[in-house]
Parts: C-alpha cells; structure tokens; sequence
C-alpha cells in the first residue's frame, strides 16, 4: 500500500497547522495522487510528529511511504533533520520502503505557481 506522508515545520498557532491538514484533505480529494492514503506530521511545535507520522502510515498497512517536505528552501531540516528521522525509521521499519521526495521549493513548477498567482493579481 503506498502512502503519502505530507510533512510541515509545525506551529504554535492551531491555524497555521489546520492550512497543512487542509492541503492534505484537498490531495486526497484528488483524482491525480497516486497513493492509497495521505497522512500528515510534523517536524515540531505540532502533532504527529513525524515518527508518529510514519507509524502511523505502517500501522495502517503501508508498505511504501513517500514523505513530501512542503518547505520551500533546502535548509537544515530538509538536509539533515527530517533524512535523520528517516534513516531511523528505516532501521526500525527494514521492510517499509520510505523514501524523500524533493521538498516544495526545489520543484520546477514553483516559478509557474508563482507567475499564475501574480497574474491572478492582475
């Protein structure tokens, strides 16, 4: 079963971690994901975790989960903090497949995103 493990920095404010929950709902409300289900977690400051995150992908049957950092820059959570929980994972998970996909920021369609919002503006 794949899953799709969306994964945010987290915030104080209830309302900040509620846009993420929502991004998620409207991912499973797609046609286009590929994947059985979508969960949610957090790096801090917000619950799940991401540990918790993940356990929760395998307790509901994954047997490949692809987290999706929605940060924008390449900074030291998206290089060592989040591959660091991840490569923990896997050892304690060997037979789940858990990979990384590129986070928000590195994705080509970032500049289109951000000319159809200023044209919206328009």
């Amino acid at each position: 079963m794949k899953v799709l493990l969306l994964v945010a920095h987290g915030s104080r404010r209830k309302e900040a971690n509620a846009e993420v929950f929502e991004l998620a709902e409207q991912l499973r409300c797609s046609d286009s994901v590929n994947a059985d289900l979508i969960h949610t977690a957090f790096l801090n400051m917000a619950y799940p975790s991401i540990p918790d995150g993940i356990a929760k992908c395998i307790e509901d049957g994954a047997t490949s989960i692809t987290l999706i950092p929605y940060f924008l820059n390449s900074g030291r959570h998206v290089i060592s903090d989040i591959p660091d929980i991840v490569k923990e994972a896997r050892q304690q998970h060997p037979d789940v497949s858990i990979r990384i996909a590129p986070h928000l920021g590195q994705s080509g369609l970032m500049a289109e995103l951000l000319i159809k919002i200023v044209n919206l503006l328009s």
